[in-house]
């Protein structure tokens, strides 16, 4: 690459705003004759890093980190300085003149040309009258504005027309795999990478198009969404789509709001949340946490209700918490998605779910109780569950009182759930913390502990146990294996010797049969026999909700035909009333149960 001359370097260097190059990378607040906000290259809590406007100059008082416009482009992008020089020139709308010298433009460069080649071509194709992709992108509800405003192209079915926009332009072929847009043949030559999809282009802070989203429209088009790979470029662990149209909401705002699809975030740009950011294809990471926590102190994630919804929720805590970030969270209703409550219920609805978002591990406690939390085991899962997430907390204080809040939702002492906290930050079972009896693992086993107590003191009532519904309801284990063997036993009419049941049962499942019978404090039958309703009324709950949730995800299939939506919704139908069958049940005294000790 040619030498560029000092007095184009000076003009470049005095059309460049160094405030605003880093504000794009860092949110900056002005403290005096600088503007103070977090390190962008080494971690920090409290801010050090200072840009001084009237020298054009950053440093950090932490790191140490220092220099100009040129040198803070070279350090946050991995550049050359005439990659960073020509990149600034670019924005500024100055010419850098062509000379001699070296082998032309830096990879960087030129995989940004061919992004913005294509996605010119991407656009036309989308103009075009005959053109699949808009009929669809006017059932989302986007109107020829929208496009326009977030520049969502075209991929057409066909195999060459990536290929024939990069020679057109007269970039290489080789560009153009390594920019993941096309892809090599065996025999020779490439082809299209993304086909027979809507386009959304994937920008950095900058406006660069460094990638690419490519939602199906077909029916029997797999997979549903195909991103372009990671290149030099794009890295999907820090890359989200939105950029740079939210930093300016994000400023203003305070907070950045966080979903899944490039849909999600269009839907609440519509309803004027432009602060809306979305993953490329990826859960969020620690990378996209410092990415955002470099401009805002305040996130929120907007999830789906349902229960993949909550753990994606979950997932995202652990990436973010330790960032320092105050993460709140907003689960949509079940069965919707942004764009659906845009469309029924208007933009009002969805910034009012935005807006009372509360915070995401005030909803993580609520979950890890909603389960119950009666007795002590139940409150040691309880704990269980949150304490991890608190040990995130950077703030002593805020992490003090939201232990406070796990100990008075759950009924134990703070001390307990801070000591339970310690533990798992030092990476040790938080559960040993909280003084209770012996443990059982998870709602699931300790039912079928219960469970199975009961079958081996009074092996008759596994009688009351369909044995070709237990596959169904309960999944592996040891627990598991016990119960499956005595009810098998009690169908095929045998005795259920426990000599000839260890024959039938893994090492695990024998030693806990074995634990079982030497049990010091026996159950009457009255009680037993309860213990085995409740147990399997809350088995079959159990599998209704799995089976609800799966509905809901599969009405939600827009590949899903008329015939197959109202297949399902008659199924959801009859599953609310075998709930309503069950609650029922569970309302009506066992007149053979007794109240226990």
């Amino acid at each position: 690459m040619g030498r560029i001359p000092d007095e184009i370097i000076q003009r470049i260097r005095d059309h460049t705003d160094v405030v605003d190059l880093v504000g794009r990378s860092v949110a900056l607040k002005r403290a005096g004759r600088n503007h103070k906000g977090l390190c962008p290259f080494h971690d920090e809590k409290s801010a050090s890093f200072n840009v001084n406007p009237d020298r054009q100059t950053f440093y950090c008082f932490g790191c140490h980190e220092g220099g100009d416009v040129f040198s803070f482009l070279m350090k946050t992008e991995n550049l050359t300085f005439a990659e960073a020089a020509r990149s600034l020139a670019r924005d500024a709308g100055i010419e850098v003149p062509e000379t001699g010298g070296g082998p032309g433009r830096g990879i960087s460069e030129q995989l940004y040309s061919a992004n913005t080649t294509l996605l010119e071509r991407f656009r036309s194709e989308l103009a075009r009258s005959d053109c699949p992709g808009g009929p669809y992108l006017e059932r989302r509800g986007l109107a020829p504005e929208d496009v326009e405003r977030f520049q969502i192209g075209f991929a057409p079915d066909a195999w060459d027309t990536a290929v024939a926009a990069l020679s057109a332009a007269q970039i290489p072929a080789e560009i153009g795999e390594k920019a993941g847009l096309l892809q090599r043949r065996e025999r020779g030559g490439h082809y299209d990478r993304l086909r027979g999809r809507v386009i959304f282009p994937i920008q950095d802070v900058r406006g660069r198009v460094i990638g690419f989203g490519g939602r199906a429209i077909g029916a029997d088009q797999e997979p549903k969404y195909l991103n372009t790979p990671e290149t030099p470029i794009f890295r999907k662990r820090e890359a989200l789509y939105g950029f740079p149209q939210a930093l300016d909401p994000i400023r203003r705002s305070g907070r950045a709001v966080v979903v899944e699809g490039y849909f999600d975030q269009i839907a609440l740009c519509r309803a004027g949340i432009g602060e809306a950011l979305a993953t490329c294809g990826t859960a969020l990471t620690t990378d996209h946490a410092r990415n955002l926590r470099r401009r805002t102190q305040r996130a929120v994630l907007l999830f789906d209700g349902d229960a993949a919804g909550e753990r994606a929720m979950l997932r995202a805590l652990e990436a973010l918490l330790p960032s320092g970030l105050r993460v709140h969270a907003a689960l949509l209703p079940s069965g919707d998605d942004p764009d659906s409550l845009l469309e029924r219920e208007g933009p009002d609805a969805l910034r009012t779910l935005v807006d009372a978002a509360p915070a995401a591990l005030d909803v993580a406690i609520d979950r890890a109780v909603a389960t119950g939390h009666e007795t002590p085991e139940a409150k040691a899962d309880a704990v269980e569950n949150v304490a991890p997430l608190l040990a995130l907390v950077p703030s002593a204080i805020e992490r003090s009182e939201y232990c406070a809040r796990l100990a008075l939702a759950v009924g134990t002492e703070a001390r307990h759930v801070e000591a339970a906290v310690a533990r798992a930050a030092r990476g040790e079972d938080p559960r040993e913390a909280v003084p209770i009896g012996p443990r059982r693992t998870g709602p699931e086993e300790r039912h079928l502990h219960q469970l199975a107590r009961s079958l081996v003191e009074h092996p008759s009532l596994a009688i009351r146990i369909p044995s070709d519904e237990l596959p169904g309801l309960v999944s592996g284990g040891p627990v598991a294996e016990l119960v499956r063997c005595l009810v098998e036993a009690a169908a095929e009419d045998r005795g259920v010797a426990i000599s000839e049941l260890e024959d039938r049962l893994s090492e695990e499942a024998r030693n806990l049969l074995r634990a079982l019978a030497i049990v010091d404090s026996p159950l009457d039958e009255a009680a037993a026999a309860q213990t085995v309703e409740d147990t399997i009324r809350w088995f079959r709950d159990q599998e209704l909700k799995r089976r609800e949730q799966e509905i809901t995800r599969r009405l939600r299939d827009p590949s899903a035909d008329e015939d197959e939506k109202r297949r399902l919704l008659d199924e959801r139908q009859q599953l609310l009333q075998r709930k309503r069958q069950l609650a029922s049940s569970a309302a009506v005294p066992d007149a053979t149960a007794v109240p226990p000790s």
